[in-house]
């Protein structure tokens, strides 16, 4: 399959969800041989069948993110199958709490999406940055939330704040092998809630405390961006290609803003 990242290798992690699966069939489509990892052996057969009806090249492996001798052991054998490592891509995510302010906020509650963020997002990095190629780019996706104020997202912003904070370490620690970073920051993806998302569970409770829907509440965070909209699966996909391709060989230790003007830099 011919495309802007034919020949190229790209490892998802949470590649059976609907954010990493959004991800891996756009690398796909764009001509990447791709590497699905996640804990589900059945929705990663699911996704590898989705890329492959397309005529893309996938392959899956099962892979706890939190566990450091699985991570390094996956990312030692694709580099191993495939030469080389050009994209890596973090979409796994975990279920935690929001809406919970401060006063009722238990010290679990708070450390646990900071605590598996954070980790999960290391040993990603520490895994593949050995196998990624000149050229290549270590992405992840996160959320506004850094960059907000609370009341109810404590853990959460922490997490996502300590992700960029690593991601533009890195930049500086791995430009000069000619390997880039880059966070995409998105809002809110409607449509991941009938894919199987997390983000149901975590929404679910901040909407029943207001009395709706979660429809609702998510027409209400669209009102409340410049474009009046929430970004799309296909959006976030796009992004990714144009991130992992030679467009954005000059780019580094960035976020590119897909919050629908939700935050302005």
């Amino acid at each position: 399959m011919q495309g802007e990242l034919a020949g190229k290798v790209a490892l998802v992690y949470g590649g059976s969800g609907a954010i990493g699966g959004a991800v891996a069939r756009a690398f796909a489509s764009a001509g990447a041989r791709v590497f699905l990892a996640a804990r589900g052996r059945e929705r990663l057969d699911a996704a590898v069948a989705a890329i492959a009806a397309d005529g893309g090249q996938a392959e899956a492996d099962c892979v706890d993110v939190l566990d450091p001798e699985a991570v390094h052991r996956h990312a030692d054998a694709v580099a191993a199958r495939a030469g080389g490592i050009d994209a890596v891509f973090n979409a796994a995510g975990f279920v935690h709490v929001q809406g919970v302010a401060l006063a009722e906020l238990s010290l679990e509650q708070f450390e646990l999406p900071v605590q598996r963020y954070l980790r999960s997002h290391y040993l990603i990095a520490q895994a593949a940055a050995r196998h990624l190629r000149p050229g290549g780019a270590l992405m992840t996706i996160v959320t506004p939330v850094a960059r907000m104020t609370g009341p109810g997202y404590l853990g959460h912003c922490v997490a996502c704040a300590g992700v960029e904070a690593l991601w533009r370490h890195l930049a500086g620690e791995l430009g000069p092998r000619g390997v880039r970073t880059v966070c995409l920051r998105s809002h809110a993806i409607p449509e991941t809630l009938a894919r199987g998302s997390h983000a149901r569970e975590v929404f679910q409770p901040q909407a029943d405390a207001a009395g709706l829907s979660i429809e609702a509440m998510l027409q209400g965070a669209a009102e409340g961006t410049v474009l009046k909209r929430l970004p799309g699966l296909d959006e976030i996909a796009g992004s990714a290609v144009y991130a992992a391709s030679p467009r954005a060989a000059a780019m580094t230790g960035a976020i590119l803003n897909l919050t629908s003007g939700f935050l302005v830099d």
